[in-house]
């Protein structure tokens, strides 16, 4: 199959699903996988300029500043494996200000994915939340219950896994949200989250899909157009 690459944006509430859908397009698709956190992680184990910047803010127990996470977002999107393969930017960005930072360096994606969950599906999915401390594997009391009373009974809840904090958080995202979407109007499209994962994948896939093919299409036409200008 012939490697076409597409530059894809996802974006999705805490509990939306976010983290298995990058999973399976990754998977499928070959896209490289960006998230903002990681990117900040790697720059500072390696002692980059933009590293050894995020580190003094972080240690100050400052937020980094946009203009050093979007440099770092930047230097990753022309590294060649991403030039080769594409690139699904996960969560990023968040706020219209580092959004209009990528539009100045001309980085714009074809699609913005939207998983659309309700707010009361997004509680219970966080409430249910469990930490098998011993595997650290996650469960989920109603969708994914332990396998037996003995793990059952060692499993805890994450501090922040509460009605009260997720809502907070929702509140953070949806504000942030509406800023950020609309630059991307033009190139978004929603997909219903609440569906089981597999569903919710059926979807994207289906987008992603339609999506490879036309730009095949302009990709092959404008070689055409090409070769008749020679």
């Amino acid at each position: 199959m012939e490697v076409v690459p597409l530059k894809i944006m996802i974006s999705g509430a805490p509990a939306s699903g976010k983290g298995t859908q990058c999973e399976f397009i990754k998977s499928k698709y070959g896209l490289v996988h960006i998230a903002a956190g990681d990117l900040l992680r790697a720059e500072i184990a390696s002692g980059s300029e933009n590293g050894k910047r995020a580190k003094e803010y972080m240690e100050k127990g400052e937020l980094v500043p946009d203009e050093i996470v979007v440099m770092m977002v930047k230097h990753r999107l022309i590294q060649m494996d991403v030039q080769e393969n594409g690139w699904l930017l996960d969560g990023y960005p968040r706020s219209v200000s580092q959004a209009t930072a990528l539009e100045e360096l001309h980085i714009r994606p074809d699609l913005f994915i939207l998983l659309d969950v309700s707010e009361e599906i997004l509680v219970e999915r966080v409430v249910g939340r469990r930490l098998d401390p011993v595997t650290g594997k996650i469960y989920h009391l109603k969708y994914s219950p332990p396998e037996n009373e003995e793990i059952a009974a060692r499993l805890t809840q994450r501090f922040d896994d509460t009605e009260e904090k997720v809502k907070l958080r929702l509140v953070t995202y949806h504000k942030n949200l509406e800023s950020v979407i609309s630059i991307y109007n033009d190139v978004i499209v929603k997909v219903d989250g609440s569906l089981p994962k597999e569903e919710v994948f059926e979807r994207i896939d289906a987008i992603l899909s339609a999506l490879r093919q036309k730009k095949l299409k302009t990709e092959s036409t404008s070689s055409v157009a090409a070769g008749v200008a020679h």
